[in-house]
């Protein structure tokens, strides 16, 4: 990746304000980081967002790797707004999935691109990836990574038809063996043709691209239908008056699971029924 090397005549400087023991942030911020030769800014506490917005004013940085609550809650900060993001070049979304709404308002207030990827501790942890030269959100994980494969299976381990969901599984070098003295639970999620079963629900289109829908676990079974938190969630972000939100599960008596929905409202005269009809 040329692009990142240097930036004219200076140094990299690369945001690491992920915990380093997240393998999000050890292999992005500090082995990719060193690879490039880049100066890393350490944010030991980023719940402290004015000092974390006091400490990005003096630098000019130009690799930011968040998670989506993070990109928010910084967006939501008086002062964001006023700093310096013509560096900019790469702001890398992991960890979870990147809320359209988030990376909209990103864009506006940085110029650059969420670039989303995706991986696990077990795929060390990169399996997809978005091009770092995107120019805009693409809601997407990706494309797998060279030497990757990327298949998506249903629950008897068939491959799904394009643009069906299925679990997502993962096949290639940085793929882990097994679990360390644990053959039991390395063979709950290892194929027998080496492919990882990651515990994703997710979809691929016909060039490739994965989009993530949930996590297999997550999903709410009402009335026999499938319901995933995630695209409720997708979909009441986008309403001005959210700041974020969750989608949960609860036991219904007519229809087995019911969607309890819980906002954290950026506007407080939001009404719970313009929720409903969003």
């Amino acid at each position: 990746m040329p692009m990142l090397k240097r930036v004219g005549d200076r140094q990299m400087v690369v945001v690491c304000a992920l915990p380093l023991y997240h393998i999000f942030a050890l292999t992005i911020c500090a082995l990719f980081g060193s690879r490039l030769g880049a100066m890393s800014v350490l944010i030991p506490n980023p719940r402290d967002l004015p000092a974390f917005v006091s400490t990005l004013r003096r630098h000019r940085v130009n690799m930011f790797p968040a998670v989506n609550t993070l990109f928010n809650a910084l967006l939501a900060e008086p002062g964001f707004s006023q700093v310096d993001f013509s560096g900019l070049l790469v702001s890398n979304g992991g960890g979870m999935a990147v809320q359209q709404a988030t990376a909209q308002h990103w864009l506006e207030v940085t110029g650059c691109p969420v670039v989303e990827g995706y991986g696990l501790s077990e795929t060390s942890p990169v399996a997809t990836s978005n091009r770092v030269d995107s120019t805009q959100f693409t809601g997407t994980i990706g494309l797998p990574l060279p030497n990757t494969d990327i298949a998506i299976r249903d629950d008897a381990g068939v491959d799904v038809a394009p643009g069906e969901a299925g679990e997502i599984c993962i096949r290639g070098p940085q793929v882990m063996a097994g679990y360390w003295n644990q053959p039991e639970e390395t063979a709950r999620v290892m194929t027998a043709d080496g492919f990882f079963k990651s515990g994703d629900v997710g979809t691929m289109d016909a060039a490739g691209q994965v989009r993530i829908v949930d996590r297999k676990k997550d999903m709410i079974l009402v009335s026999g239908f499938n319901v995933y938190p995630t695209e409720i969630e997708q979909i009441i972000n986008l309403h001005p008056g959210v700041l974020e939100c969750a989608a949960v599960g609860v036991p219904d008596v007519r229809s087995g699971e019911a969607v309890r929905l819980y906002v954290v409202k950026r506007d407080a005269t939001i009404l719970r029924r313009e929720l409903r009809h969003s």
